[in-house]
This record gives structure tokens, C-alpha cells and sequence, in this order.
């Protein structure tokens, strides 16, 4: 009997992108005796979300895979990712956002990482989509360089988790960081980056890059705040930033300046988190 991988992917307004997930998705190598079931979870899309994936039903099911689209009303990936894990039948579950491109070796090795019995938290090896704009490329090459971006298996943008790792926690909470918050259920050696990789894109322009790296930072702290029994399990490295800014002032500089208008507080302020496309 197969076992299944249930691919849980929220979207709010990703037309642009849920084709290009699911596309590299279905290119996948096949993973043998497993069955596959992608869920979209659209929640409060006004753009065509759901119809560019509904239109993935028969290219999934010429590969024998499953796909089911949830339509939410309303915008709150927190929502959707639960609703997500209540459609999956799964022993393992992938989570990505809609605007990450897989690899085609790369489920292959999370199932192979993740079918240990003991629980295990398992990733891709990120790749950051080439920026368009010369300052979200200077912000990107010197964010790829920081500790945390080099350590084992960061997760941003896609993780997975067996069914013992995934019982380590109940229904997703109301938090910014749901990436931070189950990476932080496992302990630094129960964390796996394969390495087969994945591409994620980073925001375009001053102004977007503060908003994501304002939100950031406060699903950071409300991370520390609300669950500070988790943070033993972070084992980041303590950076050194003269070393790094000598390496690259320019990526340095642009990235500084991000810092410092987070902090400055109003500057680029928006109440959407949107990632602003």
C-alpha cells in the first residue's frame, strides 16, 4: 500500500506564481510507493488564484497525484494552513508557499530523510530567485551570507515533517513566523537540509524589503515572547559583522540601511504584510 505526502500550499493572490509551484511540482521525479496529494488552500484571493490551479486537477491526475483547492474567504495563511492539514490523509506533510519552485530530486529526498521513525524536520537547500533590482541584489547576496541563512536546514519557504515530528505540536497557533515556530519544535540534529534545491523569491525595492523584514522581526520576537521554552532549540551562530561587511560593503550597506528604517519605525509602515508584488 502507498503511503501518501500530502503538499499543503496556501495562497492569497498567487496567480502569478501557483502555476510555476505547481508545475515544478508535477516535474517532480517519481518517488516510488508513495501517492501524492497537493492542496491549495486559496484564502481571500480577488485574483485568479483558484482557476489557475484548479487547472492542474488532470496534469495531476495523468501522474496518478491528487490535487484539492481550497477557496477561503478570508486571508489568514495561519487559517489555511490548518485547513490544509484537516483535508490531508498524509503520514508526511510538506508546507510550501505558493511562490516556491521545487527541484525534481528534491521530495524524493525529504521522504528519504523524513521516513525515519523518530521525528524529523527536513528542508531543501534554498536558492534566492535572481532579483530584478539592483538593491533587493546587493540585500540578497549579503541576507544569503548571514548565520542564520547559512545554517543547517533554515526552512524558509518550505518545510517538511513526519508524522511523529508533526505531532509535536497541534493545530497552527495565530503567529507571524509559522515557519520559525516549527522549525523551533525540533532540535538542531533532528533538523535535515537535503541537497536538492528550491528557489524562493525575495521582494523587489527598498520599500518591500523593509515591510517583510519589519515582519519579520516582530514573528521573530513574538516567537521569544510567547513560546521562549523553544528557543534552546534555535542554535544560531553568533554572526561577525566586520568580517562580513568587509567581504561585501555593498550588500552590507544595503542591508544596514534596511535595519536601521525597521527600526526607525514609520518609514514604508503598511498595515498589509503583503509582500507587496
Amino acid at each position: 500500500m502507498s503511503v501518501v505526502i500530502s503538499i499543503i500550499i496556501p495562497a492569497s493572490n498567487e496567480a502569478r506564481y501557483i502555476g510555476q509551484c505547481l508545475t515544478a511540482l508535477l516535474d517532480s521525479d517519481p518517488v516510488p510507493g508513495h501517492a501524492l496529494e497537493l492542496i491549495v488552500v486559496a484564502n481571500g484571493c480577488t485574483d485568479d488564484t483558484v482557476k489557475v490551479a484548479r487547472r492542474y486537477d488532470m496534469p495531476a491526475r495523468e501522474r496518478g497525484w491528487t490535487l484539492k483547492v481550497l477557496d477561503l474567504k478570508e486571508g489568514s495563511k495561519i487559517k489555511a494552513l490548518n485547513a490544509g492539514d484537516v483535508a490531508a490523509i498524509g503520514r508526511y506533510r510538506v508546507y510550501l508557499d505558493a511562490d516556491v519552485r521545487v527541484s525534481p530530486l528534491l521530495l524524493g529526498q525529504l521522504i528519504e530523510v523524513l521516513s525515519n521513525p523518530n521525528p524529523r524536520y527536513a528542508t531543501g537547500t534554498p536558492r534566492i530567485a535572481p532579483p530584478e533590482s539592483r538593491v533587493t541584489r546587493a540585500y540578497a547576496r549579503f541576507w544569503q551570507s548571514v548565520p542564520f541563512n547559512k545554517s543547517n536546514a533554515p526552512g524558509f519557504g518550505l518545510f517538511a515533517v513526519n508524522a511523529t515530528g508533526r505531532a509535536r505540536w497541534g493545530k497552527f497557533p495565530h503567529v507571524i513566523a509559522d515557519d520559525t515556530f516549527v522549525r523551533l519544535q525540533f532540535a538542531p540534529e533532528e533538523r535535515v537540509q537535503v541537497a536538492a534545491d528550491y528557489t524562493w523569491p525575495m521582494v523587489e525595492g527598498l520599500a518591500r524589503l523593509v515591510r517583510v523584514r519589519r515582519r519579520q522581526d516582530m514573528g521573530t520576537a513574538e516567537i521569544a515572547k510567547r513560546y521562549p521554552e523553544l528557543l534552546p532549540n534555535e542554535g544560531k551562530a553568533r554572526p561577525d559583522i566586520m568580517a562580513l561587511a568587509k567581504a561585501d560593503p555593498t550588500g552590507f550597506a544595503t542591508y544596514a540601511l534596511v535595519a536601521l528604517l525597521v527600526r526607525a519605525g514609520k518609514p514604508f509602515a503598511d498595515k498589509d504584510w503583503s509582500r507587496g508584488r
